[in-house]
């Protein structure tokens, strides 16, 4: 479930706008770390720090994605693998925030109120919910006319432009929106398994992740 929410917005991107990235693991390891660091090592709140978080993911996104998306085929894939392999490099090295090769440990459980997800059929039914309400946001986005501009612009890009499709708005705010997903994805790995590590969110994670896209079928929803 928690891989299906990354792989959604995963397939936005290459599904429907036609572009490729190699570095989603990257955006997950935001959420993970960003959602581990902010509850395990400062005690805050952990739902606040995982919206946070989702934020600061998206900011980042927008600030690859601007330059990035000049590119396109093979060029794209691969600055999208150069930032994943810069975000595994710090977190690798930077010991005193990360935990280094160690990872981080101690990271509490999800709660709402009294009730707390610390076993898996509860984790279970919470991530389920959420991967559910991506999937629903995703189908509600590839039947309104943005969808469909980006259905157009993964078929050729020129002739989306030619008739009003803003080509490269349309592929930088898929790319945020897939963004958003794997790190709130990531937030929910983190305190599933209270433990974090670099060896989770390396250069092959990200090829799982396109490999997903293409078994269960590009620009399907459900697949």
């Amino acid at each position: 479930a928690i891989y299906a929410m990354v792989v959604l917005g995963l397939n936005l991107f290459i599904g429907y706008a036609g572009q490729i990235s190699l570095g989603h693991a990257a955006f997950f390891a935001i959420g993970a770390y960003g959602s581990a660091i902010g509850s395990a090592t400062f005690g805050l709140p952990a739902w606040p720090v995982m919206i946070a978080v989702a934020v600061i993911a998206a900011c980042v996104a927008l600030a690859v994605g601007v330059p990035a998306l000049k590119l396109s085929g093979h060029y794209l894939a691969m600055a999208t693998l150069g930032f994943n392999i810069v975000i595994y490099t710090v977190l690798v090295q930077w010991d005193a925030v990360t935990g280094g090769p160690s990872g981080l440990a101690g990271i509490p459980y999800l709660a709402i109120g009294p009730l707390v997800f610390d076993n898996e059929m509860r984790f279970h039914y919470l991530v389920w919910a959420f991967t559910l309400l991506a999937l629903l946001l995703c189908l509600n986005l590839v039947r309104s006319g943005a969808g469909r501009g980006l259905a157009a612009l993964a078929e050729d890009e020129t002739a989306a432009a030619a008739l009003g499709v803003d080509t490269r708005l349309a592929k930088i705010k898929v790319f945020v929106m897939s963004a958003v997903l794997a790190s709130l994805a990531g937030s929910l790995f983190a305190h599933c398994y209270t433990f974090v590590s670099p060896d989770s969110f390396g250069i092959f994670i990200s090829v799982d992740f396109v490999i997903m896209v293409v078994v269960g079928g590009m620009g399907s929803i459900w697949g």
